[in-house]
């Protein structure tokens, strides 16, 4: 089988796009041809650090897609720019790489959607909590029935990051301080897709945040209860203002630190997730915790490697990525049901 060279060009250069490109260098049959960026210094150190030419550096995206040569546009910017960004590439006939979270909401990520399917492109959302080493190790325990019919899950993020973004404070996003809807909005996208991805998708949930830190406008901390027509049921503990299950002292630099924790309770025995990335099972009668894996990390770089791979087997393939814009549509309604829910104190029904 021949298997197309795929060119890739990337808009948005900043803090988190070398874990893209890093990806996209170590991917057999992909090549990096050109970068788009607004900040000029930004756009030129990434293109001397991945050898991009002069000429195939743009400062706006309709340059980019007039002149640039490339097959697969990976957006690497902000959700107020993707409605445009997506639409605007669906019309070049551009297979797209969206970064959560997908839209400002449901109702625009529906207009993206539409628009790559009317323009016959491929479109799949940048969701790579899912592919990180624990959850994917999670999910083939799961799979293969070890702990049998589930119970509850309990899923715990643990972060002391916010209380830290004093107004002198450099960060590697300083934008979070302003945002109205802060951790279920930046994070959550990840975690209902994951939480969808090891259990399937919710028909109930009720929320509950709150705001710690005074250098932000949104919530740093909330739990949500996520229940099933089966009787399974879970919740998520989630906070970027915690000392909970942190035991190690912070670095002096401030940034995201993500520390997780998750047990799934069975019928023939219940999975362990521990902060310190060792999974284990204990087994029905507790005799015996069974060590599935003795070291997992939140490895980001190869979490991209995986999902990236898995973008350019669908596209040779014509198999269906695991996050398709259609898909991440249910899980970015979660996050505004998440809101909903925890300003009105009412449980919301997914099935709505």
């Amino acid at each position: 089988m021949i298997v197309k060279k795929w060119k890739v060009g990337l808009i948005g250069t900043g803090w988190w796009s070398d874990k893209h490109l890093q990806a996209w260098s170590r991917i057999e049959g992909v090549e990096i041809t050109c970068l788009c960026n607004r900040s000029p210094s930004k756009l030129k150190k990434k293109a001397q650090q991945y050898n991009i030419a002069e000429e195939n550096l743009f400062d706006n995206i309709d340059k980019m897609l007039e002149y640039g040569d490339f097959d697969i546009l990976d957006i690497v910017t902000g959700p107020e720019t993707h409605l445009e960004f997506v639409c605007k590439a669906s019309k070049y006939g551009k297979h797209i790489m969206c970064q959560k979270p997908f839209a400002l909401s449901v109702e625009d990520a529906e207009i993206m959607v539409k628009n790559a399917d009317e323009n016959g492109v491929r479109l799949m959302v940048t969701e790579n909590w899912r592919w990180l080493e624990p959850y994917q190790t999670i999910k083939k325990v799961l799979d293969d029935g070890t702990i049998g019919k589930l119970y509850t899950a309990r899923y715990t993020h643990a972060d002391y990051y916010t209380p830290r973004m004093s107004p002198e404070t450099e960060l590697p996003q300083p934008f979070f301080r302003d945002m109205p809807k802060l951790l279920f909005y930046e994070m959550g996208t990840h975690w209902f897709d994951t939480w969808r991805f090891l259990f399937g998708t919710p028909k109930r949930l009720y929320a509950e945040f709150n705001t710690v830190s005074p250098y932000i406008k949104g919530e740093d901390s909330g739990i949500v209860v996520l229940s099933y027509d089966d009787g399974f049921y879970g919740f998520m503990d989630m906070s970027w203002a915690t000392r909970h299950i942190i035991s190690a002292p912070l670095d002096i630099n401030v940034g995201p630190l993500n520390v997780e924790q998750l047990s799934i309770d069975g019928e023939e025995g219940t999975l362990k997730l521990y902060s310190d990335g060792r999974i284990t099972v204990i087994n029905k009668n507790i005799t015996e915790e069974i060590i599935i894996a003795e070291k997992t990390t939140l490895d980001h770089d190869e979490s991209h490697f995986r999902l990236q791979s898995h973008f350019i087997d669908c596209l040779n393939t014509g198999k269906s990525f695991q996050t398709s814009g259609a898909d991440n549509v249910v899980s970015l309604k979660m996050v505004f049901d998440t809101y909903e829910s925890a300003k009105n104190h009412i449980p919301v029904n997914m099935s709505k």
